[in-house]
């Protein structure tokens, strides 16, 4: 079980470690790229296709502005593609999740506006094939239903 975060710009590394944080706690692999689709393509299309052999891996582009990331990664892999992307405000919010959500065809990205729900997204994909994963989920969904009494 592997998450790829691949960031258009060093400024969202910030954005992306409270995912990766959120993503070790459930026990799920990650790495972080930093390779723009405006300005790299090649490089970024070459990171996807080296793990399109892989088993267990999901990928997600973080981008702001014009998320051209996210339907790259999307046209050149196998393994499922989320977008996140960061915003400063709400106008910024609907610049990026237009572009986000604007994929041409055969490039699908679903996008995910909430890190909190990026995270648990990611570890459900994962325990489609992982039962301890699986139980894990099931507690917290569990642990939530509780909170509300």
């Amino acid at each position: 079980m592997k998450t790829i975060f691949i960031l258009g710009s060093q400024v969202d590394k910030e954005f992306t470690q409270k995912m990766v944080d959120g993503l070790t706690k459930w026990g799920v692999e990650t790495e972080v790229i930093v390779a723009s689709a405006h300005k790299v393509p090649r490089k970024v299309a070459d990171i996807v296709e080296s793990y399109n052999s892989v088993e267990d891996v999901v990928f997600v582009g973080v981008a702001g502005r014009s998320n051209a990331l996210s339907g790259v990664i999307a046209a050149n892999s196998v393994h499922p593609v989320f977008a996140c992307p960061p915003f400063q405000d709400k106008v910024d919010m609907m610049v990026n999740l237009n572009s986000s959500l604007m994929m041409p065809g055969d490039t699908p990205v679903m996008t995910v506006i909430d890190p909190a729900n990026l995270i648990l997204s990611v570890v459900k994909i994962f325990a489609e094939k992982n039962t301890e994963l699986r139980k894990k989920v099931w507690a917290r969904i569990e642990e939530i239903r509780a909170s509300f009494g």
